[in-house]
C-alpha cells in the first residue's frame, strides 16, 4: 500500500475507535477496583449469607415446628372428640329460642339445614 493510504486508513480507523468510545467514561485498569463493583459484590455476599440463613431457619426451625404443631392439634381433635362421646345425645339437649330461628327457608336441601351443617353436632327439633 502506499504510505499515505495506509496513514489515511490508520487515521480513520483511529477517529472511529474515538467515536465509538464512551466520551464521559473513565478508564480504570481493573473494573473490579470500582467502588461501585466492590459495593454490587458486597452486596451479593450478604444476598447469599442471608438466603442460606432462610434456607437453614426453614429446613431446621420451621419444618419442624409444623410437625409439632400438627401432633398437637391431632391430639387436641382426638381429645375434644372423646369429650364429645360423654355428652347427652343431640336429641337429649335443651333447645333455646334464640337457637336455629328461620324467618324463612333456605334454598338448598330440605330448607332447614344451613349450608355448612353438620348432622354430628348441629341438632333442630323441626316442630
Amino acid at each position: 500500500m502506499l504510505p499515505h493510504v495506509a496513514r489515511t486508513a490508520f487515521l480513520r480507523a483511529q477517529f472511529r475507535a474515538a467515536a465509538l468510545r464512551r466520551p464521559m467514561s473513565t478508564a480504570a485498569k481493573n473494573p473490579a477496583d470500582n467502588a461501585f463493583n466492590k459495593e454490587r459484590a458486597a452486596i451479593k455476599a450478604h444476598a447469599a449469607q442471608t438466603a442460606e440463613l432462610w434456607r437453614k431457619l426453614s429446613l431446621y426451625v420451621a419444618i419442624p415446628a409444623l410437625i409439632v404443631a400438627s401432633i398437637n392439634a391431632y391430639q387436641l381433635w382426638n381429645g375434644h372428640w372423646e369429650h364429645v362421646a360423654h355428652e347427652p345425645p343431640l336429641e337429649e339437649k335443651t333447645e333455646y329460642p334464640y337457637q336455629n330461628i328461620r324467618v324463612k327457608n333456605f334454598c338448598w336441601g330440605d330448607g332447614d339445614k344451613t349450608l355448612f351443617w353438620n348432622d354430628k353436632v348441629n341438632y333442630h327439633k323441626k316442630e
